[in-house]
């Protein structure tokens, strides 16, 4: 049973293409940008989500030559912020919560405020990798800067033969036609402090471009510059002027590169009515929840002006299924089957199925089970809209987890002492060990429904004709972040 399942899981069925030779593809020559990891400012396992996903939204923004980028399901805008100050893309994100998009905003003014901070270690990291870099050359180049001085001051004419080969492995190409030899060891040492000093100011102009944690005009920088106005031509006062002014325009006009915005998004959502001056841009979802992630899809291939998308689906458990009830709704856009192929066959997964899609932890589920005991029996419910949600993961005990999961069911907690919840749960805790098996059950089965549910969106792409290349990657690390797989997919480029 154990091999059955695992032959047809997606790893094993050589349908998905590696992310290696999707980058490969996208990047072509083109250098991958580098920069701060974002596991400063988030737990490891979004931090390893956000990297990896947003070095492909970057690589597929790249090559279709926009810069316009729209998380749908943005959450508190992990994705979105990293693609705005790592990559300079201007993101929207869309959450229909309004608490999601509030989080969002004062996440990004937080993350603002460190700009100095980053923009400071980033120098000292470029200094880093350019020393790296000098002692990793030939032995001949491997001279220390105390060796070059002592050469310079003790043996000018020493340093005249070799200054070509010397002076151009300490300081990077500066654009001079030719190199001047100083004359005397006097003017040997002003030499080399101006050249370290040449060499420390282009470190400093290559920072923003090298390690962009955030765009250039998002963040007022209060360095002074180290000049004497009263130096200045007055052809450079001008241009200097010109320069901030433009700068102050740009900035008053665009002050931030992500948007967190509110909006509830369905098929039929029309993205010029949230977005203002929406442009050619890809869509990027991040573990987007169950209809959502194929109302992203079909977005995906209408709007002529989505030229590419990235998708991460989850909580494959909530997707509406067409005929999984035989009342006919004619209307209404399920979440599955999305391909032709499966609908002609009229075929159903079911909600146990999607559940045993869902991996939680044996507790979590034992805690659920015992709480819905209770609630039949003390509270006479059977059927509830309203959700638990992840309750257990905040919760200190079993007591903890049931009186705020009555308070989310709007249930009175008053009438049920903690001697009562604690009795519920010894009665029911010599079984748990069913519960570990009954877990491992679905640990075996998951693969196999996720594989019929993404192998669905991808055949759904395949249809199209508008679309260039569409496939699965298996993006995360799976121990990291088991919800691991995304669709990702092209239009032609007659649709640009």
């Amino acid at each position: 049973f154990a091999l059955a399942a695992k032959y047809y899981s997606l790893s094993n069925l050589g349908a998905c293409t590696p992310l290696e030779d999707v980058l490969e593809a996208l990047k072509g020559d083109r250098e991958g940008a580098t920069g701060i990891k974002p596991d400063e400012f988030m737990n490891n396992k979004k931090s390893h989500e956000v990297q990896v996903m947003s070095e492909l939204v970057d690589n597929m923004a790249n090559y279709c030559g926009i810069k316009q980028v729209i998380d749908i399901g943005s959450g508190k805008g992990y994705l979105s912020s990293f693609l705005s100050m790592q990559y300079n893309l201007k993101v929207y994100g869309i959450d229909s919560s309004s608490s999601n998009t509030n989080g969002a905003h004062e996440r990004n003014r937080k993350l603002k405020k460190h700009w100095r901070a980053y923009k400071s270690r980033g120098r000292e990291n470029l200094k880093c990798q350019s020393l790296e870099k000098a002692n990793d050359r030939p032995v001949e180049s491997e001279i220390t800067c105390k060796t070059i001085n002592e050469e310079l001051l003790n043996n000018v004419k020493s340093l005249q033969n070799q200054d070509q080969v010397i002076i151009q492995d300490l300081v990077p190409s500066s654009g001079f036609m030719e190199l001047t030899t100083p004359e005397t060891s006097a003017e040997a040492e002003a030499y080399l402090v101006t050249r370290t000093q040449s060499h420390e100011t282009k470190l400093s102009e290559e920072v923003p471009d090298t390690l962009s944690v955030l765009p250039a005009d998002a963040v007022e920088d209060f360095s002074s510059p180290h000049y004497n106005s009263g130096e200045l031509r007055e052809k450079e006062k001008v241009q200097r002027k010109m320069t901030s002014l433009k700068s102050k325009a740009r900035k008053s006009s665009e002050s931030s590169l992500y948007f967190p915005l509110t909006s509830c998004i369905t098929a039929e959502t029309e993205l010029s009515d949230i977005i203002t001056d929406l442009e050619d841009s890809m869509l990027v979802g991040l573990h987007t929840c169950g209809d959502l992630a194929a109302n992203t899809l079909r977005i995906f291939t209408a709007k002529p002006e989505i030229k590419a998308i990235c998708s991460v689906g989850c909580c494959y458990h909530l997707l509406s299924e067409q005929f999984e009830n035989q009342e006919e709704c004619h209307d209404q856009v399920w979440g599955f089957p999305m391909c032709q192929y499966l609908k002609d066959k009229g075929w159903c997964c079911g909600r146990n199925a999607r559940m045993s899609a869902c991996l939680l932890p044996t507790e979590s589920l034992f805690y659920r089970a015992v709480l819905q005991v209770i609630i039949e029996e003390i509270y006479g419910v059977t059927k509830s809209d309203r959700h638990v949600g992840k309750t257990f993961s905040k919760s200190s005990s079993f007591i903890d987890y049931v009186r705020r999961s009555l308070k989310k069911l709007e249930l009175d907690d008053s009438k049920l002492p903690d001697s009562c919840i604690m009795n519920y749960y010894e009665k029911y805790k010599h079984r748990m060990n069913e519960l570990e098996a009954f877990n491992m059950l679905k640990v075996v089965l998951a693969p196999c429904i996720e594989v019929l549910i993404l192998l669905d969106r991808l055949c759904y792409l395949k249809e199209q004709e508008n679309i260039a290349w569409s496939g699965l990657v298996k993006l995360f690390d799976p121990v990291k972040s088991p919800r691991c797989y995304a669709v990702i997919a092209l239009k032609n480029q007659s649709c640009f």
